[in-house]
């Protein structure tokens, strides 16, 4: 009998105990055996280590001491997975909840092509459980933008049941080999947290790598319909890390004149026009976050 590979889920939590409980619920569930669950916690301070320990003995806890983002505290897995001889790391989001099945058809594309190096479910909205976040992720080079295919559509089949190649997949639910790890680096911690899988996924792409959404791989995201454009602290990041972004994989000249214009107009419109009133708040986190990019200030966002 051929040994099954091993998979070694990363599930980051930051103060989110209920949503990390019911995330690892699901994943007791899983058809695919050949798993261990490595949750990295970064300094919570609302039980969720006690509460783990207690109900899921079997979890793995590490404890980082301080708040190292998304990206730091992934790392800190991704690292400890590797060193363990994991075959496949999972990066799984805790206001997530699974499909039974989702790992085994993710696995079962990668062992059945071996071209395959990186793999993304399709991930339904919590709160609306047949619309459709993620199908994979695609990026307009043009106006230095990304996207998640098919978010707001309900499912119908669009999106067939075959294996279908995408730019990104979100670091939401991203599987990866561990030799792309070992080749490509782990995710950059200037980032701290958003466009920091994008980063990653299209230097990959430039390895060679191909990154395929996995159809009928299923998962719930209890995210926003709403998006969290909207919050101050979500849009500093989405701001600044836009920015590194197009530096990091050497956006063109004209993917730079776009965005800087995009904001000049977006700016604009926040403050002449009153069917943005309630964006006027965003104005200064816009002018802060592009002055901490030219100013190199990176990582976490100083208070």
């Amino acid at each position: 009998m051929t040994q099954q590979p091993d998979v070694s889920i990363i599930v980051l939590n930051y103060n989110r105990r209920e949503d990390t409980l019911e995330c690892l619920r699901s994943l007791q569930h899983q058809t695919y055996l050949y798993t261990r669950v490595i949750l990295v916690d970064n300094a919570s301070t609302d039980g969720t280590v006690e509460a783990v320990r207690s109900l899921y003995p079997m979890v793995e806890v590490i404890e980082t001491g301080q708040n190292l983002g998304f990206t730091g505290g992934n790392n800190v897995g991704i690292q400890h997975a590797l060193d363990d001889g994991a075959d496949y790391i999972l990066l799984l989001n805790n206001d997530t909840v699974v499909a039974p099945d989702m790992i085994e058809q993710m696995v079962s594309v990668m062992e059945q092509d071996s071209s395959v190096a990186i793999t993304g479910p399709t991930i339904y909205y919590y709160e609306q459980p047949e619309m459709i976040w993620s199908a994979g992720g695609s990026i307009d080079w043009k106006r230095g933008l990304t996207f998640m295919v098919g978010e707001g559509e309900e499912d119908k089949g669009q999106f067939g049941t075959e294996p279908r190649e995408v730019e990104f997949a979100t670091g939401c639910a991203l599987m990866v080999r561990r030799d792309v790890w070992e080749q490509v680096g782990l995710l950059d911690d200037t980032f701290f947290m958003y466009y920091e899988e994008v980063e990653w996924c299209v230097r990959a792409r430039r390895h060679g790598m191909k990154i395929v959404h996995v159809p009928m791989a299923m998962m719930w995201h209890k995210i926003s319909l709403q998006g969290r454009e909207t919050t101050p602290g979500a849009y500093y990041y989405l701001t600044r890390n836009r920015l590194l972004f197009l530096s990091q994989s050497h956006a063109s000249l004209q993917t730079w004149l776009y965005t800087l214009g995009d904001y000049a107009r977006t700016w604009l419109s926040w403050t002449i026009k009153p069917k943005w009133q309630d964006r006027r708040h965003l104005r200064g986190v816009m002018l802060r976050a592009i002055g901490d990019y030219y100013t190199g200030k990176r990582g976490r966002m100083m208070v």
